[in-house]
Order: structure tokens, then C-alpha cells, then sequence
């Protein structure tokens, strides 16, 4: 069995899981999910029929799904800001998290106020609001969307899954 990747969608396009082929298969025969996508030109094959190798599948009922929270953690605000200082832009082997708001001026460890910076960084702004500092953030932080932020961890998202990843 090939060790590609299996998107599954929810019955109204919602993104809701990514399972292997073998899964994927099994759900496609029992016709419990439609086919949406293909690997092209690739079969999986058995003495009596073949199907092609899904990609993106759509299940055929609705599945409520209750989404845990990511919790604000230093190495979930490295993956969330790439391994990139939100001031300067640098990827360096020396980064902190950073509150943009000083907690000493009541900012609080939320995904809103954590951003990851560098020790040049952090220490040029020190214990200073944003505006006084002379320094801009890339992008305003923000909280991650859950399915995207553990699709990050797969790496290189499948050309054909953009589509269905990034609607919005």
C-alpha cells in the first residue's frame, strides 16, 4: 500500500481529519465517503476490482466535531510564526517569545500578545509598549485555526488539498 496521505472532509467541506490510504479505502468500499480527489494514474488493485488511490474524500453524514484548544505554549508560538522573528524577520538558532504588550503593563500570555522574537529583538524593545520602541511587528498575532495548525506538522500540503484547506 503506497504511504500517501488521505484528506478527509466533512459532509459540508469542513476539513476533519487526514488518514492513510488503507483507511481511506476501506471507507470508500463500505461507500461511506464520496471521492473528491485522486492520486492520477495510481490504483489500488485486488484480484476482483481496482479503485483509484484517493486523495480527498467527502463523508456522506455530518460528523460534529468538538475542537480542542491549542494551548499557548513557547513552541506552539514558534510553529504558529514559522521559526521567524515577528520584528526583524530572521530566522536565527537564538529565539524567545515576546509579549507585545509587557505583562509588567498588564499584557497577557495569549496567542494575541505572544509573538517569536529574537534576543536582539526582545532585548532592543525590553519591557516597553510596542509604540515606543521603534519596532513593527510582520503580521498582527492572532490565534491559529486548529485543523490548519496540525496540517503544518505534515509539512509540503498536497497540491490538490489547497483548495479544500484554503477557502477562506
Amino acid at each position: 500500500m503506497s504511504g500517501k496521505q488521505v484528506l478527509v472532509l466533512n459532509q459540508n467541506f469542513e476539513p476533519l481529519a487526514v488518514c492513510r490510504t488503507r483507511r481511506a479505502l476501506v471507507l470508500l468500499y463500505l461507500r461511506k465517503v464520496d471521492l473528491l480527489e485522486t492520486y492520477d494514474g495510481i490504483f489500488a488493485r485486488s484480484v476482483s476490482m481496482a479503485l483509484p488511490l484517493p486523495s480527498v474524500l467527502r463523508l456522506n453524514h455530518y460528523v460534529h466535531v468538538v475542537r480542542k484548544e491549542i494551548p499557548v505554549t513557547k513552541r506552539n508560538i514558534f510553529r504558529r510564526d514559522n521559526h521567524r522573528c515577528q520584528y526583524c524577520g530572521r530566522t536565527t538558532s537564538s529565539l524567545t517569545a515576546d509579549h507585545v504588550l509587557p505583562r509588567a503593563l498588564g499584557g497577557t500570555d495569549s496567542w494575541e500578545n505572544l509573538v517569536c522574537a529574537c534576543t536582539d529583538c526582545n532585548s532592543r524593545k525590553g519591557d516597553r509598549p510596542l509604540n515606543l520602541t521603534g519596532l513593527k511587528l510582520m503580521r498582527r498575532p492572532k490565534k491559529p485555526h486548529y485543523f490548519a495548525f496540525v496540517l503544518s506538522a505534515l509539512g509540503e500540503i498536497p497540491e490538490l488539498w489547497r483548495k479544500y484547506l484554503f477557502q477562506n
